[in-house]
């Protein structure tokens, strides 16, 4: 009971960063005896002093331009006053710095699905970002351990093999470039995060190998532990198997014999939670310990078979408890699950696990073992090549009662494995979660999403029944936001893409999206032979065969209740963005007008109607947005889809000619994706 206490109490301590109410299930005490409520109170009560006493180092000089000293690692600049991420293009290279810049606070998530860098940062304990604008100093950093041994580890490979090896020898993973998102489309990522298979192969091998010293041994194999991870540095996942495999060392070496997993969980969360609290917040450290926590409560209760077909539902059942607990994670943070992922677990980690000792011992013989690592390199990354191909479970993000429905749905079945309930009885109430979370599907509301794509324009226009209407995509390099923003919202098509007009920061984005995406119509206004833009555009309709529809002034389209009436162009139109596609979507009584980037001398020939909302064109240049316009069709609501730029957009005349009209104005590049909902 203790170590479950210390576990809870040290969590309970870290999730008040969340919510004060953690302490209430500290108070329940969940039927432990009285002395583990004791233990778990002082757990809680020391992760909360620590929280309490860790301040701010950075204080007022947020927004400040500051000159900063210190050693950069990682992408991290250790300094006297703290640790922060450094952005810099291209990015630095380790060694001693004197930076300056802006100093900024992490930058939340832009986008559904979208990185949140603040989350990310405050899982390692890190709340400030230095933009450096400029290198005061630079000296190299002195020739060290870690260098020596990654030299050892890449002598004599190949740079694809190399990579592979210092990702699952060091845990960097800087250079594997598109492997790694092989991996994980092949259910494999996690054999590159650094963690329980490193440490126990690890472990395994000093054992054998230092066996003539006894007992002796695992105090020197926990010594070898702690010295690896002080050479790759103190990620989550490696931290927490790093404290279970000492606290397995240390029953060893005094003689305890086995140790329960879960205790042994526990007392490592406790731990891990003591020295770094704010890793309640690392997706890393959450993976590891709910995937140990699954096999922990899963593997034990499994019946076991005979022969050759143990050892394949063995690996089989492994995968599945592993993943028990952290599928809804995956499926929030990543939009999709690899269905190969137990065939992948079969294939490819039994290589894994000659790889991993191999690379450890090359870590000390270097060009020695580039033979044998060199080919099981090779053979992994073809078979997770292959198997990147394979099926994927699509999702999008999961809000926190989604989660409480699937821990529910699971829960009765964890009670029937232990046989608390019976299995019809279990089936029945886990049928009842997940048609409970049906019920969100059956209530669809309009919605239009002004998606953060930088300078660049990608608005998302959602009807009840799925539809889901795309209105330009952005450029080419943001498009990995743009499609991760569409997963997240559960897109799988789309029914309509309109370009508006062939201007790089408006459809360049587009062919990418009829490749990962079906398209069902893409409108555009009048062909625009000889323009790269344009020729792009419809090279890849004819590639992935999608429908196409030419519109200008007078076209309607009626889809899904929602009627789109286009006001321009007129059709003899000779500049670029003049040619723009107008046009007035309403749905359910409202109305929303898009401009593309027609100029104020087209306003002038457009239908007036009064709308509800604008998307204002050109990112808010001078040369759009006119007086006329205002006047004439009224909007309440101002949409600017505007980033980073040389330009000056938006420029202050149009956000005063909006303000002085009483619009409400929504910008991507303060608030990210902007969501608006029609009914």
């Amino acid at each position: 009971m203790i170590p479950y206490a210390l576990g809870l109490g040290a969590l309970l301590g870290a999730l008040t960063q969340l919510t004060p109410l953690a302490f209430l299930g500290l108070l329940a005490g969940l039927r432990l005896p009285q002395a583990a409520r004791w233990l778990g109170l002082m757990a809680y009560a020391l992760v909360v002093l620590h929280l309490g006493l860790t301040k701010d180092p950075w204080g007022s000089q947020f927004g400040q331009w500051v000159r900063l000293e210190g050693t950069l690692r990682g992408g991290f600049l250790y300094t006297p006053q703290g640790r922060v991420y450094v952005r810099y293009f291209p990015r630095l290279q380790d060694g001693n710095y004197v930076l300056e810049g802006h100093l900024l606070r992490p930058q939340g998530q832009r986008n559904p699905g979208g990185f949140n860098q603040q989350t990310w940062l405050r899982g390692l304990g890190v709340n400030a970002v230095l933009q450096a604008r400029q290198v005061v100093r630079f000296e190299p950093p002195a020739r060290d351990a870690r260098q020596w041994f990654q030299q050892q580890l890449v002598a004599g490979l190949t740079p694809s093999a190399a990579a592979l090896a210092v990702a699952m020898t060091l845990g960097e993973r800087r250079d594997l470039g598109e492997t790694y998102g092989e991996f994980q489309r092949a259910g494999l990522a996690h054999a590159l995060a650094l963690s329980g298979l490193n440490v126990a192969i690890l472990a395994g091998f000093f054992v054998l190998v230092l066996y003539r010293l006894g007992h002796w041994r695992y105090l020197v194999t926990l010594a070898i532990l702690l010295l690896y991870l002080l050479l790759v540095g103190p990620q989550p996942s490696l931290v927490r198997a790093v404290i279970m495999g000492g606290l397995v060392l240390l029953g060893l070496f005094l003689g305890k014999g086995k140790v329960a997993v879960l205790p042994t969980l526990s007392l490592a969360l406790f731990i891990h939670l003591l020295f770094e609290p704010y890793a309640i917040f690392s997706l890393s450290a959450q993976l590891s310990y709910l995937a140990v926590l699954g096999m922990a409560l899963v593997l034990p209760s499994l019946p076991r078979l005979e022969g050759w077909r143990n050892w394949l539902w063995a690996s089989v059942s492994v995968t599945f408890a592993a993943q028990l607990f952290i599928l809804p994670l995956l499926l929030h943070h990543f939009h999709q699950l690899p269905l190969v992922s137990p065939v992948s677990n079969l294939l490819v980690l039994p290589i894994l696990n000659l790889l991993v000792p191999l690379g450890f011992v090359k870590l000390v013989l270097g060009g020695v073992l580039a033979g044998p690592v060199e080919l099981l390199s090779q053979l992994t990354l073809a078979l997770v090549g292959w198997l990147a191909n394979g099926p994927q479970l699509r999702w999008g993000e999961i809000g926190a009662t989604g989660f409480a429905l699937y821990f529910l749905g699971i829960l009765p079945l964890l009670a029937a494995l232990y046989r608390r309930i019976g299995w019809p009885w279990a089936g029945a109430l886990t049928a009842t979660a997940v048609l409970a979370s049906l019920l969100p599907q059956t209530v669809q509301r309009a919605e239009l999403w002004q998606l953060d794509v930088g300078q660049g324009d990608a608005t998302l226009i959602r009807l009840p029944g799925r539809v889901e209407i795309l209105v330009d995509g952005g450029r080419d390099w943001a498009y990995p936001r743009l499609e991760s923003a569409l997963r997240a919202l559960g897109v799988d098509d789309l029914d309509l893409v309109i370009a508006t007009h062939p201007d790089a920061d408006h459809v360049q984005a587009l062919p990418m999206v009829m490749r990962n995406f079906p398209v069902g119509t893409l409108v555009t206004g009048p062909r625009v032979r000889g323009d790269e833009m344009d020729d792009a555009l419809h090279q890849a309709v004819r590639r992935y065969r999608v429908q196409v529809v030419f519109a200008r002034a007078g076209a309607e389209l009626e889809i899904a209740g929602a009627n789109l009436r286009f006001l321009g162009p007129q059709g003899h139109e000779v500049e670029d963005n003049e040619r723009s596609l107008v046009f007035v979507l309403e749905y359910g009584g409202r109305k929303a007008l898009f401009t593309g980037d027609a100029p104020v001398s087209a306003e002038a020939r457009w239908a007036v109607e009064k709308v509800d909302i604008l998307k204002v064109g050109h990112h808010g240049s001078d040369t759009s947005t006119g007086e006329q316009l205002l006047q004439s069709f009224q909007p309440r609501v101002a949409v600017i889809g505007v980033g980073n730029n040389p330009y000056g957009h938006p420029t202050r005349s149009v956000l005063e000619r909006l303000s002085r009209h009483g619009l409400e104005i929504r910008r991507t590049d303060l608030e990210g994706a902007v969501r608006i909902v029609l009914r």
